[in-house]
């Protein structure tokens, strides 16, 4: 779920990289207005208030022609708040309504070639709109874009720089909790093994709309609470691991007929919030916080663990910080960049 954390350590500021994601407690609190109202989650197709309708802009924050998405800061009722524009995909089975229905007005023709702007029918035509409010400086600096630093961290690094700062900082994973406790979202749950050592809690990211499965993206949260990264992993829990990787595979083939040869498992270090969890894409999906600099194939991750029990204690680990990431700062401090 991209479930963002209220954490300043976000990837990018590109909505593909929110997950920070990863990834990011904010996108994972944030009130989405295509689906929730006032008293608390909406239903598909429920028309919602424009609480929108007063939004003052102050400035955008970044924006994307490629990913056609958005993202402005601004007040809402006198309270800062960030909102996320993304145009929503193209789907197969509203092709021939669009083509029958829409208005077409001539650009240019040349040859062979024509262009067009054409005006879909309203209700093929939307745009997803994501809220944030009342939004906190880190939301705001979550989303603005930014350089980007890659960072070589040593297991001692880890110790002496990392793991000072994520205890100080104090990230809150309370929403996590309230998952796991059935308080909030029970009704996503795709798939639950309850056994607190081994289980799991299965359920889609929010950068999901669950309408096509060539983009599904699943977050599988761990029931143990005591692990916070892949820093913290052992052969101890190579158990845990395994029942996430076979059962998820599992529950997705049997809930959505994607076989596993179709997916893309994998953690990420830094992750986008401090409780352990494991990310679920299909393969042709380039969804945000998969590249090499911060995905690691749960597959490599079980097979380190089997090799070395203390593998990810001792390994030198590279990921990406923005420019104004307080743990960048860190390393600086240390000189260790």
């Amino acid at each position: 779920m991209k479930r963002a954390a209220e954490s300043n350590m976000a990837d990018t500021a590109s909505k593909r990289e929110t997950d920070r994601d990863e990834a990011d407690e904010s996108a994972h609190k944030v009130k989405r207005t295509e689906a929730d109202g006032e008293n608390g989650p909406g239903h598909d197709g429920e028309e919602s208030e424009n609480i929108l309708s007063g939004f003052k802009t102050s400035s955008v924050l970044s924006d994307s022609a490629r990913e056609k998405n958005i993202f402005i800061h601004g007040k809402l009722a006198d309270q800062e708040a960030v909102v996320i524009l993304e145009k929503t995909p193209i789907r197969e089975e509203t092709l021939a309504e669009i083509f029958s229905g829409s208005r077409l007005k001539l650009d240019l023709r040349n040859d062979i070639y024509s262009t067009y702007r054409l005006q879909a029918p309203p209700h093929l035509n939307e745009i997803k709109t994501t809220v944030v409010c009342p939004a906190t400086e880190k939301h705001i600096k979550k989303y603005k874009r930014q350089e980007s630093f890659l960072v070589e961290e040593t297991g001692t690094d880890y110790r002496s720089i990392t793991l000072p700062y994520i205890q100080k900082q104090s990230f809150s994973v309370q929403w996590v909790h309230n998952i796991l406790e059935k308080k909030a979202e029970a009704e996503r749950v795709v798939y639950e093994d309850p056994d607190p050592e081994v289980g799991f809690v299965l359920l889609p990211d929010f950068k999901w709309d669950q309408k096509q499965v060539h983009d599904l993206y699943l977050i599988a949260i761990v029931h143990q609470r005591n692990i916070r990264s892949l820093r913290d992993l052992t052969s101890d829990h190579i158990p845990l691991l395994q029942n996430i990787f076979q059962k998820g595979k599992e529950a997705i083939l049997q809930r959505y007929e994607l076989p596993a040869s179709k997916l893309r498992v994998y953690l990420h270090y830094q992750p986008s919030y401090y409780h352990l969890h494991v990310h679920f894409t299909t393969l042709g999906y380039d969804a945000p916080g998969c590249g090499v600099e911060r995905a690691h194939l749960l597959a490599d991750v079980i097979q380190n663990l089997q090799s070395d029990p203390q593998y990810y204690e001792k390994r030198t680990l590279y990921f990406p910080l923005r420019a104004d990431d307080g743990l960048l700062g860190k390393f600086k401090e240390a000189g260790r960049l």
